[in-house]
C-alpha cells in the first residue's frame, strides 16, 4: 500500500505560510480524508466560481464524490475542469495571553488536480459500497441497492490523491516575551466529534437493531 509513500511537493502544494507545519506524510492525507465526511470542492463553471461543500469517501490513493448527473458541480468535472479539494478537522482552540496570539490546532489537507468519471455500473456500485461501509460498516449489506435507474441517474467521481497538500499544528500558546506575565488564562481547549445516541425510525413494526447501531456511541 502506499501509506508510507511521502507527498512530492509541486507549485501549488508547497506551503509557504508557517511552512513547518507542512507534512508529507500519505498516511496523514488518508487518515483526514477518511475521518471527514465533508469536503469542500473550488471550480471555475463558464464565467463563474464556485466553491461546494459535498460528501466523500476514500479507496485506495483516490477520493470519491457522487451526485446527480444534472448537478452544476458534476457537469464541470466531469469534463476536466481543476479542482482544489479542501478539508479541515479541528482540534483544539489555542488560547494565548494576548487577542493576536490565539491560533487553531488542526489537520488540513487540499488535493489538487482534474476528477475523472467512474464509467462502468459495477465499479460505480463498488464505489458506492466502500461509502456505505464508511456511514456505517455492515450497512450495505442490509439496504437496498441502487437499481438500475437509479445507478443511470448517478455520477461518480475520483481525483487521485498524488497532488495534495497537508498541514498539522498541534501547539501549545506561543506569547510574545513581554505578555508572559500577564494574569491571564493560557491553554488549550480541545474540540472533537461525538457520536450521539441513535434516533429509532421504523415505520414497519419492530426491525432488528443491527450492532453498528447498537454501538455507535460507545
Amino acid at each position: 500500500m502506499n501509506e508510507r509513500i511521502t507527498l512530492a511537493p509541486t507549485a501549488r502544494t508547497t506551503i509557504r505560510r508557517l511552512p513547518e507545519l507542512a507534512n508529507r506524510d500519505r498516511s496523514m492525507l488518508h487518515e483526514i480524508v477518511d475521518e471527514a465526511y465533508v469536503c469542500h470542492i473550488a471550480f471555475v463553471a463558464g464565467d463563474d466560481t464556485h466553491c461546494i461543500p459535498t460528501a466523500h469517501w476514500r479507496k485506495d490513493d483516490y477520493l470519491y464524490i457522487h451526485g446527480s448527473n444534472g448537478s452544476r458541480m458534476i457537469k464541470a468535472l466531469a469534463a476536466g475542469t481543476q479542482a482544489a479539494v479542501g478539508m479541515t478537522l479541528v482540534d483544539g482552540l489555542v488560547l494565548a495571553k494576548s487577542a493576536f496570539s490565539h491560533s487553531m490546532n488542526y489537520r488540513s489537507a487540499v488535493v489538487y488536480g482534474v476528477f475523472e468519471p467512474v464509467q462502468d455500473n459495477a465499479d460505480k456500485l463498488a464505489a458506492l459500497d466502500t461509502f456505505m461501509d464508511k456511514i456505517a460498516k455492515g450497512r450495505k449489506h442490509e439496504a437496498r441497492p441502487g437499481n438500475d435507474k437509479e445507478i443511470n441517474a448517478t455520477s461518480v467521481l475520483r481525483i487521485a490523491l498524488t497532488e495534495a497538500a497537508v498541514k498539522v499544528s498541534a501547539s501549545l500558546p506561543s506569547d510574545k516575551e513581554e505578555d508572559l506575565g500577564l494574569p491571564v488564562w493560557a491553554g488549550v481547549l480541545p474540540l472533537k466529534t461525538t457520536r450521539g445516541i441513535p434516533i429509532h425510525f421504523n415505520c414497519n413494526g419492530n426491525v432488528p437493531v443491527p450492532d453498528y447501531v447498537k454501538n455507535w456511541a460507545d
